[in-house]
């Protein structure tokens, strides 16, 4: 992490002033590090108020600025790893109701999937989606290689899904296939694990940081899911110069940003969808539609389209909604505008 690209000092407030980066986020506290000491601090009642405006507080890998041992504010982020805040599944307005930022400021984001029960492609296009609306740069990391005699099969099915995306089969036991992400691992760079409870996380922190830093539990053999064992977003150094932040397992993957990630995660679809007869295309029952004459001739595969338009239609409900939310603001402003310009006028 280099400290000197974030430094920020005011002329008369040198000692007083500085920047730092949130290394771990507590109920009311953040762990910050000026890249050599770790402290406990607290955020300022003026960036709780302004966070209830523009919805920007400190995340993990966030760069902030502390003034007199508080955070008065966020510096610019080079990216967000969001979704959609957890706990709808299964409600009647399934769709999420404010963002959850994961971590901040990443070079990499690494979708962990096992090679046992985990091991679900519909959910990592769901992942490789996230990651891709938020600006992030994946890698999909199939951990617990050494259940089988020889992963490649599973290695080449999310190949043909992930278009161009390292896929990387490790064993964080038997420490195979670690030496392959060096590359992402390097000083001043930060990744954060993306995946479901169980399906290795953990494990593969413990084994990049060469002792048990992160508490680690077994897979249910009765319904083969895993347990939180992380239950915080910590940033963690690595003895390479690099940092790690862990994630809890996720669940719903529910999106919030809606820059369409699904250009990057289905681009055959994409690219098929541009020779449909028709501009409008939904590739369902329109004569002419090029995506579903692949479908036909097995060049696609059925469930991908389906988890393809799955994903289109949430990411178009979401744009949607945020749009009338973002409108309903802007007519509130202008009432508030029209009230005072009324005041003026009865007192002028």
């Amino acid at each position: 992490m280099d400290i000197n690209n974030h430094q920020q000092t005011e002329t008369n407030h040198e000692s007083a002033e500085k920047a730092v980066r949130v290394t771990g986020v507590r109920k009311n506290f953040f762990l910050v590090s000026d890249g050599q000491t770790e402290s406990l601090t607290t955020a300022s009642g003026k960036l709780y108020r302004q966070a209830d405006e523009n919805g920007l507080f400190p995340a993990t890998g966030d760069w902030v600025r502390l003034t007199d041992g508080r955070i008065t504010s966020v510096l610019p982020r080079k990216n967000a790893l969001s979704r959609g805040a957890s706990g709808r599944q299964g409600k009647k307005e399934s769709t999420p109701v404010r963002t959850q930022i994961i971590a901040a400021n990443l070079d990499w984001v690494f979708i962990v999937c096992g090679l046992d029960r985990d091991f679900n492609l519909r959910r990592i296009e769901r992942y490789l989606t996230l990651v891709y609306n938020c600006g992030c740069t994946p890698v999909v990391i199939l951990s617990k290689a050494d259940l089988h005699e020889s992963p490649e099969p599973f290695v080449q099915e999310v190949e043909e899904i992930s278009f161009g995306v390292p896929v990387l089969p490790i064993s964080s036991v038997r420490e195979d296939g670690i030496a392959a992400l060096a590359p992402y691992l390097g000083p001043d760079q930060t990744v954060a694990l993306l995946g479901s409870s169980g399906a290795g996380k953990s494990t593969l922190v413990n084994c990049l940081v060469g002792k048990a830093v992160q508490a680690t539990r077994e897979v249910s053999s009765h319904v083969g899911k895993g347990v939180h064992t992380t239950t915080t977003r910590d940033l963690i150094r690595l003895p390479t110069g690099g940092a790690l932040i862990d994630n809890p397992g996720i669940r719903e993957i529910a999106f919030w940003d809606v820059d369409d990630g699904t250009d990057s995660a289905f681009p055959e679809i994409e690219a098929w969808a541009e020779e449909c007869r028709f501009s409008d295309c939904t590739h369902t029952e329109e004569p002419g539609c090029r995506v579903k004459e692949a479908c036909r001739t097995g060049e696609l595969e059925e469930g991908r389209l389906e988890s393809y338009l799955k994903q289109k239609r949430e990411l178009g409900y979401l744009a949607d909604r945020q749009t009338k939310s973002a409108d309903r603001i802007e007519k509130e402003r202008w009432q508030w505008v029209a009230q005072e310009m009324k005041q003026m006028k009865k007192r002028g």
